[in-house]
């Protein structure tokens, strides 16, 4: 069982960073942000930071550091606030997301001084590229573990199959990926572009699956995180998160209107009065 002091905090970070959220998204005006899927993987993020991952935010590079790989790039806000939270990135930087000249820009682009591993955004590629670095520390014999966020809708990416076998073959238990199943991609809910049994197919590749009934609740996604952190079972891992698309936020939550857009001066008053009345 997590233990509550462990809780407690990350569901103060996990409020904390809604609201980074919300004042990055809203700052980028007219250039929109992805705001749904972001809101709806704070959880599961802030529990990899503040929970479970070894890491070090005034040695961001340190050899034996657990790697975050944000694979649903487009969700990278919830990533950024994290690296806020944690130290990487000051509240001055985030303030400048999807600016000219900014390194945040709308996709994680690799800045390993700043927290950010790995350049994503197109779909399914940030995994497999998680997939190589987990073997890669097999093959060198460290003992780091690699951690790779991915949405629901980029399961239908074929990349995602190639490389999840690939890690099934290489034994790659030091690999473990999270779904973030908030139920809305980009087109439509994901039962209408793609109703497949994603708890099959990872079972298929030959993953440990565990389901998370509530992708949003910091205790149970600790206890799934640990469990899975401190197994050698021989076999990667995925957790598949429940979760709610925009959550926290009353007018985004479950909207597919909010995968991705601008936010008004109206929206976004709401929006802050939806997180202070929380």
């Amino acid at each position: 069982m997590a233990d509550t002091a462990t809780v407690d905090l990350i569901k103060k970070k996990a409020a904390l960073m809604r609201r980074d959220v919300i004042e990055m998204g809203y700052a980028a005006g007219g250039r929109g942000a992805h705001f749904g899927p972001a809101l709806s993987s704070i959880e599961i993020v802030a529990s990899l930071f503040f929970g479970i991952m070894n890491h070090d935010p005034t040695n961001p590079t340190m050899a034996d550091r657990d790697r975050f790989v944000q694979s649903k790039g487009h969700a990278c806000l919830a990533l950024y606030s994290a690296l806020g939270q944690a130290g990487y990135i000051t509240e001055e930087q985030m303030g400048t997301f999807k600016a000219d000249n900014s390194f945040l820009a709308g996709h994680p682009t690799r800045n390993p001084q700043y927290g950010i591993e790995v350049s994503s955004g197109t779909l399914g590629n940030g995994f497999a590229v998680a997939c190589g670095m987990a073997k890669a520390a097999k093959i060198k014999g460290e003992d780091h573990r690699v951690y790779s966020l991915v949405g629901d809708g980029e399961c239908n990416e074929g990349v995602i199959w190639e490389a999840a076998m690939g890690a099934a073959k290489y034994e790659l238990d030091n690999l473990i990926a999270i779904i973030d199943r908030n139920g809305v991609q980009l087109a439509g809910t994901t039962k209408d572009i793609m109703d497949v049994d994603i708890e099959a197919l990872w079972r298929g590749a030959g993953w440990d699956v565990l389901v998370v009934e509530d992708g949003n609740d910091p205790a149970s996604l600790l206890d799934a995180l640990a469990g899975m952190r401190d197994s050698r079972s021989g076999k990667p891992h995925v957790i598949i998160a429940d979760t709610t698309k925009g959550k926290g936020i009353s007018f985004m939550e479950g909207s597919l209107d909010w995968h991705a857009r601008p936010m008004n001066k109206d929206q976004y008053e709401q929006a802050v009065s939806d997180l202070e009345n929380a």
